[in-house]
């Protein structure tokens, strides 16, 4: 599912443009392996399309010279002598080749200019503008587009069976590209952004082990790993990734209720772990207390039975009852 967002109208300089998406490199697959071409250059090797601007001629001189050569072949058709005739559908044809030539480009948008098959450039400039009428030109949309992928079950690093989901934001930003190197861009988007988010799913647990990457509590870092590796995937259709994350992360059905007692088993030994910590630094400092003040002198066998009794109190999960010693401290 893919949604296009507008974006401004700014007048992009005439110049050759390069791009090079996040994360990938110019002529580069995302396996690594060169970018042949589908095409030919003058010299018989292989070429890598890449977008070059086009102004075109202003399109309004051209649309009130197309307007004036009609007028003037009906003015001549109207005078009906047999030499006004054949000059009258000679303006005629002049002046319907000069509109054929005329195009419209909206904000968001860029023509795809060919002449004979042959690749000549992109008109990104907007409003009426006039190229070549023997050319085919072909619409591409190069406003910000949403792309949310479906819902898919895969096993994490672990062999956890999870359900996992992104949504991708990205934006054509070389239409050479994206017209001549592959089919369609926009299945090419959504197929290779479904790729890299089940191998992000793959290459990382749903928890973290220790200090580790996970998907679940690293989330920074699985946006800017999955942004890169979408980013390389579709750097060859001429499309750059704005961002991607992660819309839904769960375990399966089947394992989520295990997986749920798990977390909690872990989320208590932390707690306990923490509780005892402190225990144990509480009755070490009333310890040394004691000692330091001289308020009471305490053999071994006292200061074991004071420190069993203290854990008892601070580590227990219910209230302690106390019990008043009456008689002496060894009776």
């Amino acid at each position: 599912m893919s949604q296009d967002t507008p974006t401004g109208g700014t007048e992009l300089p005439a110049e050759r443009r390069t791009v090079a998406p996040r994360g990938a490199v110019e002529g580069t697959a995302p396996g690594g392996n060169p970018i042949q071409g589908n095409a030919l250059n003058r010299g018989g090797d292989a070429a890598v399309y890449a977008e070059q601007l086009r102004r075109g001629l202003p399109g309004g001189t051209m649309l009130a010279a197309g307007i004036v050569a009609i007028a003037g072949s009906i003015a001549l058709f109207g005078l009906g002598e047999p030499g006004t005739v054949g000059a009258g559908a000679g303006v005629l044809v002049v002046g319907i080749v000069l509109l054929r030539g005329l195009i419209a480009v909206a904000p968001g948008q860029a023509r795809v200019i060919q002449l004979l098959g042959r690749y000549t450039g992109t008109v990104r400039q907007t409003g009426l503008r006039w190229v070549n009428p023997f050319t085919t030109r072909r619409r591409v949309s190069t406003r910000i587009r949403n792309h949310q992928t479906d819902v898919t079950k895969v096993n994490d690093a672990d062999g956890n069976p999870i359900e996992i989901a992104a949504v991708v934001v990205w934006q054509v930003t070389d239409t050479a590209k994206a017209v001549f190197e592959v089919d369609d861009f926009a299945e090419f988007v959504a197929i290779q952004a479904e790729t890299a988010v089940r191998h992000i799913a793959n290459s990382y647990p749903y928890d973290a082990h220790g200090d580790g990457v996970s998907l679940r509590d690293s989330a920074d870092e699985i946006t800017e790993k999955l942004a890169l590796e979408i980013g390389a995937r579709v750097a060859p259709a001429g499309v750059t990734i704005v961002e991607a994350r992660l819309s839904h992360l769960a375990y399966a059905p089947e394992i989520a209720q295990a997986m749920l007692r798990r977390q909690q088993a872990t989320a208590v030994v932390a707690a306990r772990t923490r509780i005892v910590e402190g225990a144990v630094g509480m009755v070490q400092l009333a310890l040394d207390r004691l000692s330091e003040q001289e308020i009471v002198q305490l053999d071994e066998e006292r200061k074991a039975a004071m420190v069993s009794n203290l854990l008892v109190v601070l580590c227990g999960d219910r209230d302690t009852q106390p019990i008043v010693n009456t008689g002496t401290l060894y009776h």
